[in-house]
């Protein structure tokens, strides 16, 4: 079973953040009672989520509800439009380079930097020194904000001049082989299952709850590539790359369990919630970042 505040950040990215970023407590415990997850462990991963400056609380007469810190926000955005991009994109040529010397005695900041940086992409050049193929300006000057290391980095753009190929820093930077076998091992569990939900939809045998598990535990298990795969344009992956093909898979198979997993968590929101969506966009059966196409 999934870690609490893991698969609450998934219910947020892939549904609440729809419908205003906000829901009730007794609503979220709901939900997640749906994977196993009972009320005591719920509250306390709100609690830490709250600690941590993922969500803040509100409260209307006797009910607490939670939403998104703008920190939060920002941060279901970016996984979204990565999570959803359906191909690599192409590559304008630079590479970004981030330097940092940061004293021991801020190796916390230094190591809540590294698993940042991780996340948004950036691979382990040597020491202190990350690098991506990727525009992530943005991404960089928000933590160096965030983290008031100014003082310690040094950021640039540059072009690689060799003396070898543009792939040998790919090489040396990222373990690609292990990241796609982790991407065949997804696309052999999650194919069988697409084939096997595909079957029981058409004959009726999976409720719209069993359905909403389904699509949940799939964005779930997908969401965890943002941690592993950087991420790299076309020309610096390698030809027939898995994770093509398991975008395919889980664009098709999320598809597939959309409507009535979107139905299932509409009956449970729209009980003790506002139903005004914030993204007048969405539709249940086709999620706006799988019609149009966003890559970063």
């Amino acid at each position: 079973m999934a870690n609490t505040q893991s698969m609450i950040f998934t219910i947020y990215g892939d549904y609440i953040r729809h419908y205003g970023n906000k829901i009730w407590i007794g609503s979220l415990i709901r939900v997640l009672k749906e994977f196993g997850h009972n009320e005591q462990s719920v509250r306390v991963a709100v609690s830490r989520m709250v600690k941590q400056g993922w969500i803040v609380s509100e409260k209307k007469g006797n009910k607490s509800y939670y939403y998104l810190t703008p920190r939060g926000e920002a941060r279901m955005e970016e996984a979204a439009h990565r999570i959803f991009k359906l191909k690599a994109h192409s590559w304008d040529g630079k590479w970004r380079m981030l330097m940092y010397t940061i004293p021991e005695e801020k190796r916390l900041i230094r190591d809540e930097l590294r698993k940042e940086l991780l996340w948004s992409g950036f691979g382990s050049f040597s020491s202190g020194c990350w690098i991506s193929p990727n525009d992530l300006e943005k991404e960089v000057k928000m933590l160096v904000e965030k983290y008031e290391i100014s003082e310690y980095v040094d950021f640039f753009v540059s072009a690689y001049k060799g003396p070898n190929e543009d792939r040998a820093l790919v090489e040396k930077s990222w373990p690609l082989q292990e990241i796609e076998g982790k991407y065949e091992e997804f696309i052999a569990t999650y194919s069988k299952r697409y084939i096997i939900h595909q079957s029981a939809m058409a004959t009726g045998q999976m409720t719209d709850a069993e359905c909403f598990v389904a699509r949940a535990n799939l964005v779930h298990e997908y969401r965890k590539f943002l941690f592993t795969d950087p991420g790299l344009p076309k020309e610096l992956l390698p030809p027939l790359w898995n994770g093509d093909h398991a975008s395919l898979l889980f664009s098709q198979y999320y598809k597939l369990l959309a409507e009535p997993a979107s139905r299932f968590f509409e009956e449970v929101f729209s009980e003790d919630n506002d139903m005004r969506r914030k993204d007048k966009s969405y539709n249940a059966a086709h999620h706006p970042y799988l019609v149009n196409e966003n890559p970063k």
